[in-house]
């Protein structure tokens, strides 16, 4: 079945990658947040030792370590080789990886009190960090020659990737420059991280220090008991009791737009939410952005680039902006065409109603509802009874258990870092332990909005059996304690997304760490969560785990039935909300050198783009945390749909098979998709599975932009 795109985050918790994990110094440090982890599983995170206050120092002595590290590599005196430069540098920084790990977390799910602050002061000593080993001179000519020398050609071909690899990162950031190109590409790497935790700390700010108050329960016509029960209580958290709060988050945004009958109100909670970071004021974002796209492109010409773009994706599957450009372009017509042929019947709608007033953003979603229940009796109030978070998260591990031989233990001895946490053991088809899953589903102050998922640790075999740790993490808004907390059709596709990840880093099969799991490019990261969002709509799933939460009865078949006949409604909607932002992202990074004043660009450019009035972008410039809170998703938004036809081709193969749990089919994907990490180019992996490369034609079919196959 088709469905959206899910443009939720891969979130790597180590946030300075800078030469992957390994063995730290031989003596325990003092500082407890830099020990190692200890107990079961090989040593989990000790929450416990974490003392936010102490992180700048922290990171200092790690730091210092790794240097100490990097410094006796580079000052080797014997010949390089793969063992003592490219294996050594693996181990290197064992210490600050771990610390990462705390940070990471508190940094995104614990931002509260000094946090913030500490972030503005680490963000550009990690930068500086980072750029004082890639520009290391020794270093990267020890590197070099064992890249360029005769051992190169008779190691393995994962020692030969990781190498190349190694080599590659170390020219594309900087290590070819003379020493006053070094300098100012340090210094616009300093900034531009100061620029990133700004900018984020501006939305996180936007989506929590301002929300919708509604006084009087007429406000509230329309709703589901759940989302006014959940805005009294996000009112009562704010000393409002008697009064209701719709959080400026997107999980209470998109239902109260979805199915509040006051217009006005509708209106005026969707401007909060699409003016974050863009009110004016001292968490305005536009002036950083302007600052990040010159800096961005000042540094891609030093490193010899035409643009911050063509840098970005040289090491992704696309290639080249060109090849990206023309994939969305090709979606893009079809489903622009598909929301005009939507709004057109909506606009019918309101006329019949007597509304008096045309179709705009703050609309869609109420009309969309109510166009879905006139074509296809279909109302997902209906079906949100049976979508119980819990029963889900079964429904997620059985998945799991049937395609790749999983099982879920819940345990609860493992500490966590808050109360909503869980902690679940892995374990294969054998009972051999696997690694840890930890699940933080819920919203709460200090935790930024979206799906996510963390790697705590990477699974390896460079020091051992190391085994991963991985997390999800969403934000749904906590029901009534002790009554089961009911979830949309979409929020449990992108618990499946999400979970996908969390399986890319679980399954992983590698010798090497910088090579494991979800280390794949941009492009292809998301491919794995995308297709495991497909799971969750098969009736095998849904029959077993989709169970009214009163009568505990499956979802009837005739409601399915529904389900799947409106499967391509709203496509193009859904298509164009998050393709337009990904068009927004390569058009500001292939701009040129000019200052671009955000506000007038986004305009400009989506009214050449066609795009329609009645939608606007899933994030506006000024929130784009995935393009300008770092660099990570910066001009490589369009890897969701990239990602997303590797899956509807991958997904054919299943259907080519015997269906969504072929065992073969399956077993397949586990080999040569989910275990081999970064050990080769990602282009052969999907080769290896599929037999050929891929049909971006399934693409289409699977978005109802062309006829299914016969």
């Amino acid at each position: 079945m088709s469905r959206p795109i899910r443009v939720t985050a891969l979130l790597i918790v180590s946030l300075v990658v800078i030469l992957g994990a390994g063995v730290g110094a031989a003596d325990a440090p003092k500082d407890p947040m830099l020990a190692p982890w200890t107990g079961p599983f090989g040593g989990v995170p000790d929450w416990s030792s974490v003392k936010v206050e102490d992180f700048v120092p922290a990171f200092e002595a790690a730091m210092n370590e790794e240097r100490a590290e990097i410094q006796r590599i580079a000052e080797n005196p014997l010949p390089p080789t793969f063992e003592n430069t490219i294996l050594a540098l693996e181990k290197a920084g064992e210490t600050r990886q771990r610390l990462s790990t705390y940070y990471g977390v508190h940094a995104s799910v614990l931002n509260l009190g000094a946090m913030p602050g500490v972030q503005k002061t680490l963000a550009p000593k990690f930068a500086a960090f980072a750029d004082e080993i890639t520009q290391n001179e020794k270093l990267f000519q020890r590197v070099a020659a064992v890249y360029e020398g005769k051992e190169y050609h008779g190691l393995t071909p994962t020692q030969q990737r990781l190498t190349w690899d190694r080599y590659r990162n170390f020219v594309r950031a900087g290590a070819k420059l003379d020493a006053a190109q070094k300098t100012r590409l340090s210094a616009i790497n300093q900034r531009l991280a100061s620029l990133y935790n700004r900018f984020g700390q501006n939305v996180l700010d936007d989506e929590t220090k301002r929300f919708t108050v509604i006084d009087a329960a007429a406000g509230l016509n329309g709703l589901p008991d759940d989302l006014k029960s959940a805005a009294a209580r996000a009112a009562k958290a704010h000393g409002l009791e008697g009064k209701w709060v719709i959080a400026n988050t997107r999980s209470a945004v998109e239902p109260f737009l979805t199915y509040a009958a006051d217009r006005g109100l509708r209106e005026q909670v969707y401007r909060a939410f699409v003016n974050r970071g863009d009110n004016g004021d001292s968490t305005d974002n536009n002036a950083n952005i302007t600052e990040i796209l010159q800096l961005r492109y000042e540094r891609a010409n030093l490193l010899g680039y035409k643009s911050h773009a063509h840098w970005r994706l040289e090491p992704q599957m696309a290639g080249t902006p060109e090849r990206a450009l023309a994939l969305m372009e090709a979606v893009w017509t079809p489903a622009v065409a598909a929301v005009h042929r939507d709004v057109d019947e909506m606009q019918k709608l309101i006329d019949a109603e007597k509304g008096g007033f045309q179709l705009e953003p703050w609309d869609y979603r109420y009309y969309a509802e109510k166009l879905r229940k006139q074509k296809y009796d279909l109302d997902f109030n209906e079906v949100k009874p049976y979508l119980q978070l819990d029963k889900l998260r079964e429904g997620m591990h059985w998945a799991a258990g049937q395609l790749y031989g999983l099982k879920f233990t819940k345990l609860d001895q493992v500490a966590t870092y808050h109360p909503d946490v869980t902690v679940w053991e892995v374990t294969g088809p054998k009972g051999e332990h696997v690694g840890l899953w930890y699940f933080d589903p819920y919203a709460r102050e200090g935790k930024r909005s979206g799906a996510w998922m963390n790697a705590y640790r990477e699974q390896e075999r460079l020091r051992g059996t190391i085994t991963p740790i991985v997390s999800n993490n969403a934000n749904f808004v906590k029901g009534e304690p002790g009554a089961p907390l009911l979830i949309s059709w979409d929020d449990a596709q992108t618990m499946f997304h999400e979970f996908g990840h969390a399986l890319h880093g679980l399954l992983s099969n590698v010798d090497y760490p910088s090579q494991a799991g979800t280390s794949t490019a941009r492009d292809f990261v998301e491919f794995p969560s995308q297709i495991n969002e497909h799971w969750f709509s098969t009736p095998e799933v849904l029959q077993r785990f989709a169970l009214h939460y009163q009568t505990g009865k499956p979802m009837p078949p005739e409601l399915l039935a529904r389900i799947k006949r409106a499967v391509h409604f709203n496509e193009g909607f859904r298509t164009v909300e998050y393709l337009s932002a990904a068009l927004m992202d390569m058009k500001y990074h292939l701009a040129g050198a000019g200052p671009i004043d955000p506000r007038t660009f986004e305009r400009e450019e989506l009214t050449k783009l066609g795009m329609p009035k009645q939608i606007v972008m899933r994030h506006r410039s000024p929130q784009f945390n995935h393009v300008f809170s770092g660099d990570g998703y910066s001009a490589g938004y369009y890897s969701y749909l990239w990602a997303d036809a590797l899956t509807a081709d991958a997904w054919e193969a299943f259907e080519e098979g015997k269906g969504p749990w072929d065992p073969q089919v399956a077993a397949r994907f586990k080999a040569t998709i989910l275990s081999t990490g970064n050990t080769m180019d990602q282009a052969e992996e999907f080769r290896r599975f599929r037999g050929r490369d891929v049909d971006t034609a399934a693409l289409m079919r699977e978005r109802g932009f062309a006829p299914p196959r016969p």
